[in-house]
């Protein structure tokens, strides 16, 4: 079973091609989750190989303080990256697109976010088995309001609803350096859509990720009931009630590896 599937309830609206998703947290379920979301946070900043590697050669207590310096440290921060984390896992477990490149973990600065789409789902998909883009946005709001969800959709109507090229750009050119021949078959595929723009709205997809401590605003609905309709929308949020007390939690777990 998923994250998601152990973690929370979900109710699922469609309509033609638009999507209306929330979660609540099941009775339980965090508990079910929190450490395999801890990993999964760890796996956002730093490959798990390569924690197990300063584990191997350093110990718990300096493998964990390796990793901390990968993870945002404020609380605006961590609410940022992980709302991210979140919305990438979703994307792979919920609709089959590829998120492929963890973009945490090249930040400039810890505590500091990162310019450009928060996600790119990216696979291949229609009778063709061509090209498929997803272009996602995050929040993370204690308090979520109009004001948020109308910069996120603002956000995503940029570059003609395209993902911004230099956001295509980077995930292109990580994957091109791959050893996989598979990943630099995709690599190659967004690069050079960057160049030739050929992909029609119908095969980018939009989603509006939201996590917050006041569930689904109204706006949410109103947003997604107005978005154009020459596209799939995925609008979507995680109701966790004390998100700011969950948040500090998970980044705890997250930083321990133990003390053997």
């Amino acid at each position: 079973m998923g994250l998601y599937e152990r973690w929370c309830e979900a109710t699922k609206e469609k309509d033609k091609r638009k999507r209306y998703w929330t979660y609540v947290e099941k009775d339980g379920g965090r508990a079910e989750i929190s450490g395999d979301l801890a990993e999964t946070i760890r796996s956002h900043y730093n490959p798990l190989e390569l924690i197990a590697q300063d584990v191997a050669r350093l110990g718990y207590k300096v493998a964990a303080e390796i990793l901390k310096e990968s993870m945002p440290q404020t609380d605006n921060g961590r609410s940022g990256d992980l709302g991210e984390i979140l919305a990438t896992e979703l994307v792979e477990e919920e609709i089959g697109l590829r998120v492929p490149v963890r973009r945490l973990r090249y930040k400039d600065g810890r505590n500091m976010a990162m310019r450009g789409d928060d996600f790119i789902g990216a696979g291949y998909g229609g009778d063709d088995e061509k090209l498929w883009l997803l272009k996602g946005e995050a929040k993370s709001n204690k308090k979520l309001g109009k004001a948020t969800v109308t910069s996120a959709r603002k956000v995503l109507d940029r570059d003609n609803g395209r993902c911004t090229p230099d956001s295509l750009l980077f995930v292109a050119n990580r994957l091109l350096e791959s050893n996989d021949p598979d990943e630099k078959a995709l690599g190659r595929a967004l690069r050079d859509e960057v160049g030739l723009k050929r992909l029609r709205a119908d095969r980018i997809d939009h989603m509006l990720f939201t996590v917050s401590g006041n569930g689904p605003h109204a706006s949410l609905k109103e947003d997604l009931d107005a978005a154009a309709t020459n596209r799939d929308h995925y609008v979507v949020n995680i109701h966790v009630e004390d998100h700011q007390d969950f948040i500090a939690a998970m980044y705890e777990g997250a930083q321990n590896l133990g003390d053997a």
